[in-house]
């Protein structure tokens, strides 16, 4: 994590905060390709394995007073079916088997990234953009399948004055194809700062004199990533569900 400056007149020490997201095979040190298994393979097989554990084999009981693995499973379903019907409508519940993937998906990802020696899988833009696109594109195949020519409504304000609504027709435009860029780099960008700042903390460790302070920071910069690994999930789940609102409402 940090290692004394060789070749440095000033002395000191060097971080390299960001090399904890070089993606690397997994086995040998080839070059990494599209089909190349990599350390990001492994944790988003692990987060996927995590989930299936939680609700297939921590829930095949069925057990009218729940185990602490069922109870936990039930709350997460509760708890994103609730926020689909409400931020969504009742009519969009049957996208709740995506939205729930989605969820899982990301939850999961964050939390075992904050394992020691771990991978943050959704520190990536290349893993977020994909997660971020496939709603991008969902959304906008639901609005014209529903509504048709209809959803090109959503970027007409009608209660704008009339010269101003081409105007704020093209910013409603841009604004939409700017969407999973957002939704992307929203995700990845407060993964990637969180366990950056991590890293440099535990450099500041290595130093004997603020060494404490360093352990005390961690700590709580932890705690804190904890949260944010929550609520990054959540952010990432109700704007897709405010998304698909506008898909099958685009006139509200």
């Amino acid at each position: 994590m940090a290692t004394e400056a060789h070749g440095d007149e000033t002395g000191g020490l060097e971080f390299h905060p960001l090399d904890q997201f070089i993606v690397k095979p997994l086995f040998g040190d080839g070059a990494v390709h599209w089909y190349t298994i990599t350390n990001v393979t492994l944790w988003m097989a692990l987060a996927v394995l995590a989930i299936a554990a939680l609700f297939v084999f921590g829930s095949r009981g069925r057990a009218l007073v729940p185990s602490r693995t069922q109870s936990i499973g039930e709350v997460l379903y509760g708890f994103t079916y609730k926020m689909v019907e409400d931020v969504a409508g009742k009519d969009a519940v049957k996208f709740f088997p995506y939205i729930m993937t989605l969820f899982m998906f990301i939850l999961f990802a964050n939390f075992l990234g904050l394992l020691p020696m771990s991978f943050a899988t959704t520190s990536h833009i290349a893993v977020t953009g994909v997660l971020a696109i496939a709603v991008f594109l969902t959304v906008t195949i639901v609005g014209f399948v529903k509504n048709g020519a209809g959803f090109l409504g959503l970027f007409w304000v009608s209660s704008a004055p009339l010269p101003l609504r081409p105007v704020l027709a093209i910013i409603e435009l841009i604004s939409y194809f700017v969407r999973p860029v957002s939704h992307s780099i929203r995700l990845g960008g407060n993964i990637m700062a969180g366990h950056a700042v991590m890293k440099v903390f535990a450099g500041f460790a290595a130093i004997a004199a603020i060494s404490p302070f360093a352990v005390l920071s961690i700590t709580a910069i932890y705690g804190l990533e904890v949260l944010v690994a929550g609520v990054q999930a959540y952010v990432f789940a109700i704007l897709t569900c405010v998304y698909l609102k506008d898909a099958l409402h685009p006139s509200h």
